[in-house]
């Protein structure tokens, strides 16, 4: 049974261990989320701990975990910490589902979710990105998001050989 559900600071805090091992085994099986290789594992538990769970505290980042059971399986962020014109708007981010459980609805349920989520938080614009090319992209672009451009050169490959471009895409909610 899949479940989803917002983590509290607390619940970052506890789950901190098993999110490292999400994000490790995307970043080593070549998925193009801000890290590159050799990475491991313990800058994972860094990236939660020093980047996520203070973000969360301050109530800019709402993190969401997807389990299979009893297995955390997957998580997507969102952020909202916007300038004062942008308020209606946020940022989804690290969209991670462990290869091990991918090709089970797992991303399609955390994005709906985090729509869910920003739809009652007044934000209506959801925008993100991804590496051009990448196997998430015709996942974003099934869920109605749209393609603004690509940015050539955009970040180093996860195997750190060259530089991806990335996809640039946004979705407005309906409230």
């Amino acid at each position: 049974m899949l479940t989803i559900a917002r983590l509290s600071v607390a619940e970052l805090e506890a789950n901190t261990e098993a999110l490292a091992d999400i994000l490790h085994a995307c970043v080593n099986a070549g998925a193009g989320v801000g890290f590159v290789q050799p990475f491991p594992l313990q800058a994972a538990r860094g990236f939660w701990r020093d980047s996520v769970q203070p973000a969360a505290a301050r109530g800019v980042r709402i993190v969401l975990a997807a389990r299979l059971d009893e297995t955390l399986a997957g998580t997507v962020q969102l952020g909202i910490d916007t300038m004062p014109n942008q308020v209606h708007r946020a940022d989804v981010m690290k969209l991670l589902v462990h290869p091990t459980y991918r090709r089970r609805g797992i991303g399609r349920a955390l994005m709906s979710e985090v729509e869910r989520i920003a739809l009652g938080l007044q934000r209506t614009l959801l925008t993100l990105d991804t590496v051009t090319g990448d196997k998430a992209e015709p996942l974003y672009l099934s869920l109605g998001y749209t393609l603004v451009g690509c940015i050539p050169n955009y970040a180093r490959s996860a195997h750190g050989r060259g530089f991806d471009a990335t996809s640039i895409m946004y979705k407005t909610l309906a409230a």
